[in-house]
This record gives C-alpha cells, structure tokens and sequence, in this order.
C-alpha cells in the first residue's frame, strides 16, 4: 500500500471514531455541530446555499476553515456519510488548494473557446458525495459547504476515544534518517515512506530543513524517481503524485524558514524544479495530467508538434496560463520532433525573493522527453497569464463629464520600466478620446500620445516605457468624449495601475525583462506577459495611491456639511500651532537676547590673551542663582586675576542655561589645572547646581572640561560656596558615560523635533518659531502621504489590533501608519537641515550705536595715571616668568619716576631674552598698551599736576622712551616667535548657508503645509465621514509612533554609537565669539588710542 505525503496538515493517519457529536466554540457564543472526531479534528456540514466566498468566511468566523485534504481514510468517512444521510445529491464548497487523489479533469484545461479568448472566470473547487470526488465551477455558484474544527474536550466526549487515544508518538527510535533514504533509493515506496518520516520530523523540529539535509532530500527522491520508468508509472499514478507533492513539502518547509529572505539557495529550487520536471514526465500522455498541492500545480501533457499550434496548457484555477504562438513561428525549434512534452509548473510564491514579485511564478518548458527544447527569438510572442488571486480589486475613481468637459489624471512614475494600465468604464456606450503628456496637462496642442478607447478595445489603454520615454516624473492622462451630441451626463469610472512581466536570467541570477513586455489583456487579478522565449516567468504590481481628480475641487469642498472630520482635524491643528507660535516667538524674543557671548567688564583693555568660558548650569530644581559669581584660572604657568561673570545686559546662570564668557589675560596661562568657582550667596535664590565649565583657549585652541556636577550653596549639598574643580583628563572626557548623556541631551533637545521646542539648545540658530512651524509642516505631510495611501485594498485576513464600539484598528492599520512615518525622512532632512544649517545674520552697527561716537574718555587725573601704572606692574608681577616683584601702592606723582625704572628694567629683561615665544609677544603687547594708554594720559595732563615742571617732563621722557622700547622689543619677539602650535581644525560636516537661505526654508516650509493642507482635505471630502474617522485614527497611530517610538529610538541610537566610538561632543566655534574678540581689540584699540599696535 503506497504512503501518501501531505505537508503541514493538522489532519493525519489514525482510527476514525465515525458518527460521533463535539461541539466547538471558538469566540465563545458560536457553537459548531460535527458528525465525526478525528484526533482532535472535527468536520461540519454547512447545509445553507453560499457561494465559495461567503462560505470560506463564514466558516472562519466559527474558527474553522474549509476541507483542504481528501485522502483515503477520509473519502471513506464521506462513503459511510453518504450512506446514513441522503446527501448524495449536495454539492458542498471545499478550499481551493485541497490536497487529492482523485478529481475529475478541469475543464478549463481545454483550448480557449474564441480567439478573443473572453476573461476567465475564477473557478472554485466543490465536491460530489458517492463516490467523494473534486470538481470546479464558477466561484459565485451557491452550494453548501464542508467546514473542518480543531476541538476543544467537548463534555459529551468526555467517554469518547479519539485517534490521539491510539495514535503512536513517534520516538527517536522510530525516526527514519536520511541515510534510510539513500538505501531505499531502488526501493520507490520504502523511499517515500521514509520521505514522509523526515518531512514529518523537519514539521517538528527546529531549524529544519537545514541546506545539507534539504539538499540530500531532494538528491535521494531525484535518485529513486529516476530509476522509474513510464510503464511502472502508468500502474502507479498516485506513486508520482507523492513524488511531486514531496518535493513541494520540502519546498514549502524551506521558504516558511525565518532565514529564508537571507538564505537564498537558488540551486536548491532548480533542483526542486528538475525533480517535478522527472516525475511529471513519467506520466505524460495526450490527455493533460495535473497534479495540485497548496504551493502550486504542475500540468503535463504530450502533443504532435503541429499541434501545439495556440495551444494552451494551464488555468487560473492551477496558478498560471500559457498559450504558445503559431505552428509556423516555432517549426524551426519543434518541427523535427515526433512528439513534445509541454510542461507546466506553478508555484503561488517566489523562490527567488531577490524583486517585487507579487504574483503568482509560472515554469513552462518543452522536451522531447530526454532534453529541453529551448525556443528564443520567436517571431511571434509566447502569451503568459499570471493570476493575482490575492490581490482585491482596485477601487475605482468616478468622474462625470459631458460634452464639453474633460477628466484629467494625474500619475506618478517612479519606475520608468512599469507598463501602465489605464482602464476606463464608461455609464454608456460612447467613444472616448485619450491624450498623454509629461508635466503638464495635455491640451488640443501639446501631447505625447493619443488614442480613441471604445467598446471594442474595453476601454483600456496600455501606456508602454517606450511611450513613457523612460522619464519619471508626473504625467497626464486627459480623457474626453468624443462625437457625443446628447445633453446627458456620463459617469466614468477609471482606475489605474502598474505592471510589469519578468523573468528568471539563469546565467545572472537576476529578474529581467528582456524579451517580453505586458499584454493588453491584464487586469489587477490578470497578468498578461508576452515574450519571444520560455523560462521562469513572475510578474511585478505596483498599486498607485489613490487617485483624486483636481477638477472637482469645488464639487468636493462642497460636501463639508456631510464630512467635517478632516476639515475640523486640520482646523485644531491650525488653532493649536498659532497658539503655540505665539508663545515660540515670545521665547525666542527672550532667548535672543541670552544668546550673546558676554565680553567681562573686568577685563583689563590692554589684555588680548583671550579664553571663552563656558558654564553650563543644571537642569535640576532651583538651580539657577541670584548671586555674583567669581571664577579664577589656574594654570602651570600663572593665574588669572578673579574675574566676576556678570552681564548687565542679560540675566546668567538660570536654570538649564549655558552661558559664554570671553575672560582675557596679559598673557598665556599655560596648561590649565584647575578654575576656582565662588559666589557671595546674595540676592533671593543664591543656591546654584553647576553641572560643567567648559575653557577653550581661542588662540591654541586647546579645550579643558571640568565635570563640576554639584552644589555650591551655603544651605544644599555640602555647604560651600567656594569650590576647587580639576580639569577632566582624557579617559573622563572620552568615557562611555559622559559622551552617551551628552549625546542624548544634545539629541533631545536639539534632533527631537517635538521635544526641542521646549528647551533647544540656547546657542542654536535653529529657532523655537522655526521648530514649531517645522513640526507643523511635518504633520501635514504626515497627513497627505498616510490619505494618500490610505483608501487601498483591504485585506481580509488582517488581524484586528484595537477594536472600539463599532470602530476596529487592523494590522493593515499599523503598517500604513509606519509607512507613513518612514516616508518622512526626505521631507525632515530638507527643511531642517536648512534651518539649523544657516549663518546667523550680522548686522551693523548704526552710528548712533558706533563707540567712537558715544565714548567719552574719563577725566584724567594723576590719581588715574598712578592707579594705571600700579596696575600694569601688577598684572605683569603675578607671571614668575617676568621676575618682577609686585610694586608698593604709588601715592604721589614722585612715585612715577622709580615705577617707570621698574618698567624700563622689566623692557630689558624682555630684549634679553634670546628664545621668543607666546608669553613674550603677549606681555609685549600688553606693556605696550599700557605704555601707549599712560603716554596719551599724560599729554592730557600740565606740570601744575606735578610737583614741578622738571618732574612733568622727566616723566613724559621716560614714557616715550619706554613706548618706543617696547615697540622695538614687540617687533623682536614677533619676528622671531615660531608659529605657534594648533590643533588642527576639523573640517565642519555641514556647510554653513548664507542668513538669506532663512526665506528659502520659509517658502518650502509654506508651500508644503499648503499642498499638503489642500490635498488632505480633498481626499477626506472624496473617503466619506466613515473612512475619514478611520483615517484618523491611523494618523494618530502614526504619530505616536514618531513622537514616542521612532525620534527616541534615533537619538538613543545615535548616542550609543558616538559612545562606542569614544566620540566626545566637539565644542563649536560660533559667530558670536567673534564678534565677542572685535569688541575686545575695539576696547584696545580706545584705550592704546592706536588701531595697531
């Protein structure tokens, strides 16, 4: 007795308790009656008259699904059925793909009636009671149907025993292994049942089929069904029918793999396909023999060669079609062969999943029954038709016209290798008169190219590549009404859609088109490929987003008192974003004014040893501080005087605030150890968080960070308000630690769209009005691009997510959601890059704001010149280079005279010193300054400020020779000072647009929330009330889906990465730090009255 194999079957072999009762209730209110229990299986009998699809999914909504299998145990039951109820006369609905021994012959193998070759109906399989036997008919017959239930322990069974009662677990030591297989090889039937043994434990089993077992699997059966001759076939059909349904199990178990997207094995499904093709052969005859599985149909059949003249093998019903050209066309190839074999294999998915194959995979070849005959370059073309079962049908747009109005249809084509469909079906019969134009829409003078659609040719209209020009873009279809005198309306309804037929390049292992094209007889469910050679053949569909015709503008914005949902969505948004630019501008007004880097009033003019000081005050509670704070650089070489960080201007260290200081110093400090931090605890809140100090050295650019992350209050932390902090070294700066929170700060505040409005960044130019306006744009894009896609086929297999009242949420829902999201990326980048990417605007200064005409210089007195000169000494003292000891407090002008000595020592200590560096090119310049600032002093001054004329002129002598001294010492040192030292600058990985490039973001900003805008209500006026709220809800998925999940995920991840890679957050150089040193050279150049020095 032959073993028949059934792949993934929840039906198998064992003891039938017949005529039993269970009930199952899947949903919990639904109750199934069953007349018989099969291990935990039972079957129903639907007596209520429904066509193929009503009964298919009445009887999953019981939690069931229609009879797939009709083996020998089964057809058995059906027998003893018949006999105890009359219903031999039913006809009963079975599945599609239902797995069989024994059916008649489809007719819908026979040639084409006509040569028009009308549409093919979709046929449908039923059965017939005594005998059990399979045929196909129109699937919108109404018959009854066979509905089978996995049982739940009904009471009533409690007693009963089942086929699990006796069924035998299969143990290890009952499992068949492969090498069983290759000692049965001689032995067909030991083969096959040791073939259904290993198919039963891959089911079973994970990670199988691995490529080494699946390879051996296939090389046994090849082995064992090559050994068989016709004559042993001829006895043993259903021996071949098992062959062949083995090598689609082992097929399907393959490509149900989770690694079969990545682990691609072509040869491994040629060697599939050479296995069908063996077998098939065995049975070859004139009458066509079929062998069908729920992955595909293989058909085979012998002809004379003069017959296979437009001969057609296949149906809709087996997965594909083929009817091959003229006797003539291939006489050449087939002519000299007593008889051709004409094989057919179908398979419903792609083997090769390398391209957008979304039907159905057609294999057609011809042998003389020892080697392929291979037919290329036909004269005439060999038509292939595909079916696309799964695909619903395309919802049409209607258009009214009349006589004197037009529809025009927009498409845009991505693909310049697409054949685009455009079907038409008009209320009557009328002609209609179609033109083609790229770009713009086509008028009586401007087209590419036109045609007339009538009845004859069903209205349908094949616009190829070539017509295309291979050009993408937009472009215009315009459909009129041509000779049409009647003063009636004519309703059209026209849907459009792109195909394209490829096939499988052995030699390059690719999808190509090569040598065929789309036919005029496809459909959304009907491919039609015409190509001048045979081999693997698959088809690519494209639906496009749903059309919307322009025109109707006015018609459609007038039915706002019946759909308001869109239009009042769109309106909260406008109201909720005005509200909130208002306040964005409010803030950026306030921000404005914080943006600018503070130069120090304490800054010595004659300094120009410049540092900028960065302080970044933390975001906790009460932060910020009322009181003065005080910082003090400490360096290997000197110290900086204290310096007060204060701006009368703005208001500094507030909470979450990163304020910039430029702190200048006679000279250079050297490597930088430490910065002393202290405030005088005064004013309502003294209490302050510093989180960290940031110290770059704008002339090396050397940067020091000190992680200060504490407390400086006399009342929270440790109670000091006076605190040491060291200067990070590299292992602190480049930790894990520091670069992943500052990533991800930085990421939140400035890469979060939606969250960076709150708290930017305070030194980015990209603003809070800008932001919002940004975010705001992006949702109306959200919102075009999600309706524009929204009205496609509905799945009906689509699982329910969400369900409300009445109102359900699919995972069809969630997934055009994520799309959605995922097509904003372009759209983001672009105008945001814009915004952040621009130089801030610099703008002049009026003379009415010009220092020169607003500084008055203070009265001078010689109390101003002794502090001045006390102060020079000071500054320069503090350096142990210099080796000058601090001078006593001047009291008098007598007092000049041993300073200026002082100085002039000082001068000569500089002219002898032979190796010229930083730190003498700066004190140079700072003596020098104070020289030139205590000369012009003095020239304001007379003798009565002295104590005698004598004294007066000594003193300006002295300072003239000093001036002219230090000049000479500052040329030395310039001259011979080596170039000082840098770290090289990196390159910026964005490039700085002009301030003007601000009115370029505007526009596109605009002109996308308008476009958006306008077509989102249009295609909410056009879905109805009904879609529209289901709509909504999706964009509210979308949404939340980039706000919560999408955005987060992106700055985490980016952070991490940066993190891995120890990349710390480098430290920008902006605009305003320039600015910030002109104002220090502008506040030398006032106090030298020199503008060089």
């Amino acid at each position: 007795m032959l073993l028949q194999t059934f792949v993934l079957l929840w039906i198998s072999y064992g003891r039938l308790s017949l005529t039993e009762k269970c009930e199952t209730c899947p949903d919990g209110n639904l109750t199934a009656s069953c007349e018989f229990v099969w291990q935990n299986v039972c079957l129903e009998f639907v007596e209520e008259s429904e066509t193929w699809y009503q009964a298919r999914s009445s009887c999953k909504e019981r939690g069931g699904k229609l009879l797939n299998v009709l083996n020998s145990p089964i057809q058995m039951f059906l027998s003893n059925i018949t006999r105890e109820k009359n219903t031999s006369s039913f006809t009963w609905w079975v599945e599609k793909g239902v797995q069989a021994h024994h059916r008649d012959p489809s007719p819908s193998f026979k040639r084409l009636k006509t040569e028009k070759e009308e549409a093919l109906k979709e046929l449908c399989t039923y059965m017939k009671l005594s005998p059990p036997r399979l045929l196909t008919s129109d699937c919108s017959k109404r018959r009854g149907s066979l509905c089978t239930h996995t049982s739940r322990s009904p009471t009533n069974l409690k007693n009963a025993k089942t086929s699990s009662d006796v069924a035998r677990r299969r143990t290890k030591r009952d499992f068949i292994d492969l090498d069983q297989m290759k000692g049965n090889i001689n032995n067909i039937t030991g083969l096959l049942e040791n073939a259904e043994g290993f198919l039963t434990y891959m089911e079973t089993t994970a990670g199988e089929p691995s490529d080494e077992n699946r390879n051996k699997f296939i090389s046994y059966l090849l082995g064992g069904t090559n050994k068989l001759d016709r004559n042993f076939a001829k006895d043993h059909p259903a021996t071949i029918d098992s062959i062949i349904k083995c090598s689609n199990a082992i097929l399907y178990l393959t490509i149900q793999k989770c690694d079969f997207d990545r682990n691609q094995n072509n040869q491994f499904f040629e060697n599939v396909l050479e296995l069908i093709k063996a077998a098939s052969l065995l049975l070859v005859g004139e009458t066509p023999t079929v062998s069908r599985t729920p992955l595909g149909s293989v058909i085979t059949s012998a002809y004379k060669p003069e017959k296979l003249s437009n001969a057609v093998l296949g149906s809709k019903e087996d997965g594909g079609m083929v009817k091959l050209p003229s006797f003539s066309a291939m006489q050449s190839s087939i002519g000299k062969y007593d008889n051709v074999i004409a094989q057919m294999a179908t398979f419903t998915v792609n083997p090769y999943p390398s391209a957008n194959i979304s039907g159905n995979v057609c294999n057609f070849m011809l042998s003389d029954g020892k080697s392929e005959i291979m037919l290329g370059n036909l004269s005439e073309m060999v038509e292939i038709f595909l079916p696309r079962l799964n695909n619903s049908s395309l919802t049409s747009t209607a258009i009214v016209l009349t006589k004197n109005t037009r529809s025009v249809s927009q498409i845009n084509v991505s693909d310049t290798k697409m054949t685009i469909l455009f079907n038409v079906e008009p209320s009557i019969n009328v002609s209609l008169a179609v033109f083609l134009s790229y770009e713009s829409p086509p008028n009586s003078t401007y087209f590419h190219n036109s045609t007339i659609l009538s009845h004859s040719e069903n209205y349908r209209w094949l616009i190829t590549p070539e017509m295309l020009k291979n050009t993408s873009g937009a472009w215009y279809v315009e459909a009129r009404l041509v000779n049409f005198t009647l003063e009636r309306e004519v309703t059209l309804n026209i849907s459009t859609y792109l195909t394209r037929c490829l096939y499988w390049h052995t030699k390059n292992e690719e999808w190509s088109d090569e040598g065929c094209r789309v036919g005029e007889k496809s459909s959304p469910e009907l491919t039609q490929c015409l190509c001048n050679h045979l081999t693997l053949f698959g088809s690519s569909f494209f639906v496009m987003p749903n059309y919307v015709d322009v025109s109707r503008t006015a018609e459609l914005f007038a039915t706002v008192n019946q759909n308001y949902v869109v239009l009042a969505l769109l309106c909260a948004f406008y109201g909720l974003y005005l509200m909130t630019l208002l306040w964005a501008c409010y803030a950026d007004r306030r921000a404005s004014s914080k943006r600018k880097i503070t130069l120090l009033e304490d800054n010595h003019p004659g300094t120009q040893y410049n540092y900028l000081i960065g302080v970044q005050t933390g975001h906790r509670r009460g932060a910020g501080t009322s009181a003065n704070v005080t910082v003090k650089l400490i360096g290997t070489e000197a110290d900086s005087t204290i310096h007060t960080l204060t701006d009368p201007e703005k208001p500094v260290f507030e909470r979450g605030s990163f304020d910039m200081f430029l702190l200048s110093t006679p000279y250079p400090l050297g490597e930088l150890k430490n910065i002393r931090l202290q405030h005088d605890n005064s004013g309502g809140h003294p209490s302050w968080y510093v989180s960290k100090v940031t110290i770059q050295d704008l002339q090396s650019k050397n940067v020091w960070h000190f992680f200060c992350n504490c407390w400086l209050s006399s009342d929270q932390g440790d109670g000091m308000t006076k605190k040491t902090f060291n200067s990070a070294k590299s292992n602190e700066i480049a930790s894990f630690r520091n670069i992943f929170q500052s990533r991800t700060s930085t990421g939140f505040r400035d890469e979060h769209i939606w969250v960076s409005i709150v708290d930017p960044p305070s030194r980015s130019p990209f603003t809070r009005a800008q932001r919002v306006s940004c975010c705001m744009s992006l949702l109306l894009c959200t919102m075009a691009i999600n309706i524009a896609f929204w009205n496609i086929p509905v799945d009906p297999n689509s699982a329910v997510v969400v369900s409300i009242g009445s109102l359900q949420m699919t995972w069809q829902d969630v997934m055009v959601g994520v799309q959605s999201g995922l097509l904003m990326f372009p759209i983001n980048i672009l105008i945001i890059t814009i915004f952040r990417s621009i130089r801030p605007r610099i703008v002049s200064k009026s003379k009415k704001d010009d220092p020169d005409e607003i500084f008055k210089p203070p009265a001078v007195s010689i109390s101003t010149v002794l502090n001045e000169t006390e102060k020079i000494i000071s500054l320069v003292s503090m350096n142990p280079r210099n080796k000058m000891s601090e001078v006593l407090k001047l009291e008098a002008s007598y007092d000049l005279v041993p300073a200026l000595d002082r100085l002039h020592v000082f001068i000569q200590h500089m002219q002898g010193e032979s190796e010229s560096d930083n730190h003498w090119v700066y004190c140079s310049k700072f003596l020098l300054a104070g020289l030139c600032h205590l000369l012009m002093n003095l020239e304001k001054l007379d003798a009565k400020n002295f104590s005698c004329p004598e004294e007066y002129q000594r003193v300006l002598n002295n300072t003239n020779l000093l001036v002219r001294k230090a000049e000479m010492v500052l040329s030395s040192h310039l001259s011979n000072c080596p170039v000082p030292v840098r770290k090289k600058k990196k390159t910026p990985t964005g490039v700085k647009l002009p301030w003007w490039c601000v009115f370029i973001g505007w526009f596109l900003l605009l002109s996308i929330s308008g476009i958006s805008t306008y077509f989102t209500l249009l295609y909410g006026f056009q879905y109805g009330k009904e879609k529209s709220i289901k709509w909504v809800m999706s964009l509210g998925l979308s949404l939340f889906e980039s706000i919560f999940i999408l955005q987060p995920l992106k700055v985490i991840g980016v952070a991490v990465f940066f993190a891995l890679l120890l990349k710390p957050v480098a430290v920008e150089e902006t605009e305003e730090a320039a600015q910030a040193l002109l104002a220090q050279q502008d506040r030398c150049r006032r106090y030298t009255g020199r503008d060089v020095l």
